[in-house]
């Protein structure tokens, strides 16, 4: 007789634990993801320029003032739907635009600079995933904003849309200022 319903009651415990999971998410956008870094100071890091002819990328030089970090590599197929748009916002927002090219090779990255244009200030090059561990990055593209005291304000996971932009980083960076 158990044997019977055992497979019901496999089935509508399943259902049950994607019905809780559905509801904890309800109201979370897409590519909001919670990160243990929000509120925190950013990880620091030194890492070489994904150009060698260039110097090691400082994070610390960049205190004092807001910062975004973009995480990118040239085999991401969202890194390429952005890259418009984070073009834009680097023309536009009047902070450093820091890339880090992830799990990516060099050639690769440059190759792909050199197709679709470099918005970068600096581009760190981490292609072991050293960094990219004490950031939480698990995929690409994400990005980050820090504030001028050195705080992470905002994590975004996938690619960023106009619609993004305005209406969560402006506003954001606009409070951040020194």
């Amino acid at each position: 007789m158990i044997g019977r319903w055992l497979p019901l009651a496999i089935f509508a415990s399943l259902g049950l634990i994607l019905f809780a999971g559905v509801e904890l998410n309800r109201g979370r956008e897409r590519g909001t993801v919670p990160s243990p870094l929000l509120g925190r100071p950013a990880p620091s890091f030194v890492l070489p320029a994904l150009r060698e002819t260039e110097p090691m990328v400082d994070s610390e030089t960049l205190r004092g003032r807001p910062w975004i970090l973009n995480v990118w590599a040239s085999w991401c197929v969202s890194c390429r739907a952005e890259h418009p748009v984070l073009s834009a916002l680097a023309r536009r927002a009047g902070v450093p635009v820091i890339g880090l090219n992830w799990k990516d090779r060099r050639e690769d990255a440059l190759a792909w600079l050199d197709r679709f244009g470099d918005p970068y200030h600096a581009i760190a090059f981490d292609p072991d995933n050293r960094v990219g561990i004490d950031w939480g990055v698990y995929g690409t593209p994400e990005t980050f904003l820090i504030d001028a005291a050195g705080i992470v304000r905002y994590k975004r996971v996938g690619p960023l849309s106009p619609e993004i932009v305005e209406r969560e980083i402006l506003p954001l960076l606009a409070g951040s200022s020194p």
